[in-house]
């Protein structure tokens, strides 16, 4: 082989440290771009944070002014649907005149952590540090806590909770029962339950011992529970010995309880809280997007320093120039990402208008190739843009990915994945649990309503869903 030299003329997207700030920065969340913004602020003495006013984003002031138009009938209407019963209503940094104190955003930032969803071993070791136990017993607790699921149920055994703990304690198997029984009795109730019986029986035995068809109820929940969903009320009564009016009655006191106790306090995998990015809103029946503190921070180019780096020499004038042009980008990478998010959001907005109103049922297909092409933007600058975001909505704080939803097309009628999932549990929610509907029926439901899907779609969509087979969905 013989080395030789060419010359050749090829083009190539050379990633600038400017380019690859643009991209990091477009594709963070509120509260990276938070700590990212503070550690630029703590390195470059060329940033600094306002202290007194932030301009104004677009759109925030129509916010400001339909919150203070609650005489608006259709407004009312609209304030009625939120979710968040807060919502707007103590959102200083909303407020065009507050929009730079820090002290707001501090009392916003520590309500929205104080509203976080609790930990549910949290909230029980809290209960068993008040019950006065023993070293001994308060390890026993402990241990069983924290082997507590979601749920509130204790699905792990005894023996390897007891395997656990440490030996010079020479605890035994009678020693955690009562313990167990003890945590059973904190809030919420029945929690650390080993079985649905278990759990339904922990309730019953707290309501009043005149409460109608508790006897029976309890001889069902510790017995036949299990066997309930098959045998229903003229099993339970032939079992029981006893006529299908008391049956029933047992059986709407069982449902009347919370089959999982520890889904009200919330779950270990929550996140602290969500920053979102924007609001939408509604005022004189149209859609409005506005974008939040959040998605721009008060910070500014210390005006002292920028004088000395113009008129500097040398060694320092170099250092404080190359810091002001990192301000500037920065400055110029975090405007990108909200005037881009903000158009995306703007296009959502009338893409989903019906989504808005109505809910996931009227969510249609809708990718990011057509939001791109829309924008005249590229899918990745799209995807970068929502990522990790979220918004506020009338009907809460939703993630922006929740507003794309790939979909099928048949005979020319489209609709969303997401849309059909919803159609498909409304009309299992409605059933007859005597004789639910088949994938074939719920497939005809579907056609009836303008969707014309293949039964095998709705048959991965029903198991996507949790959603048995109407076999096992059967209740006599």
């Amino acid at each position: 082989m013989k080395q030789h030299l060419t010359a050749r003329q090829t083009q190539q997207l050379a990633l600038t440290p400017q380019l690859r700030q643009a991209l990091a920065v477009l594709q963070m969340s509120a509260a990276e771009l938070e700590a990212e913004i503070a550690d630029a602020v703590e390195s470059n003495p060329l940033l600094e944070w306002q202290e007194s006013g932030r301009a104004e984003l677009a759109g925030e002031r129509e916010y400001a002014e339909s919150e203070a138009h609650n005489e608006d009938a259709e407004h009312e209407e609209w304030s009625q649907t939120r979710e968040d019963a807060d919502w707007g209503e103590h959102d200083e940094d909303w407020h065009p005149g507050n929009a730079g104190h820090h002290g707001d955003e501090e009392d916003d930032r520590q309500a929205e952590r104080q509203a976080a969803p609790e930990n549910l071993q949290a909230h029980l070791l809290w209960q068993l540090q008040l019950s006065h136990l023993g070293p001994r017993d308060m390890q026993i607790g402990a241990a069983l806590i924290d082997a507590i699921d979601n749920d509130g149920y204790l699905r792990e055994p005894l023996q390897s909770i007891l395997d656990a703990l440490p030996d010079q304690w020479q605890i035994d198997h009678d020693d955690i029962l009562p313990v167990l029984h003890l945590i059973q009795h904190f809030d919420p109730l029945a929690v650390g339950s080993r079985s649905l019986g278990e759990c339904l029986s922990i309730q019953l035995q707290q309501l009043p011992a005149d409460t109608p068809a508790r006897a029976l109820a309890l001889q069902i929940a510790s017995q036949y529970i299990e066997q309930l969903p098959k045998i229903g009320a003229t099993g339970i009564a032939r079992e029981c010995g006893c006529d299908c009016t008391e049956a029933e009655a047992a059986i709407n006191l069982l449902r009347s309880l919370e089959p999982r106790p520890g889904s009200a306090i919330g779950s270990i995998d929550h996140d602290s809280y969500i920053t979102p990015d924007a609001k939408i809103f509604r005022k004189n029946g149209r859609w409005h997007v506005a974008l939040t503190a959040a998605a721009r921070p008060a910070i500014a180019i210390n005006r002292a320093y920028a004088r000395m780096a113009a008129e500097a020499a040398g060694s320092d004038g170099q250092y404080l120039r190359g810091r002001l042009q990192e301000a500037r980008w920065l400055l110029k990478n975090i405007e990108q990402r909200g005037q881009t998010l903000l158009r995306v959001l703007e296009c959502l907005i009338h893409e989903q208008s019906a989504f808005l109103e109505y809910g996931e049922v009227a969510l249609r297909p809708l990718t990011l190739r057509e939001i791109a092409a829309r924008l005249e933007l590229h899918e990745s600058t799209i995807s970068r843009a929502i990522a990790r975001k979220y918004v506020h909505t009338p009907r809460g704080t939703l993630a922006v990915r929740d507003f794309f939803s790939s979909g099928i097309d048949n005979d020319g009628v489209a609709a969303s994945s997401i849309a059909i999932q919803s159609m498909i549990r409304e009309l299992v929610d409605a059933e007859n649990p005597r004789k639910p509907l088949s994938d074939a029926a719920l497939t005809e439901k579907l056609k009836e309503a303008g969707v014309p899907v293949a039964r095998r779609t709705v048959a991965k969509y029903r198991e996507a869903l949790g959603i048995a087979s109407s076999q096992q969905r059967v209740r006599l």
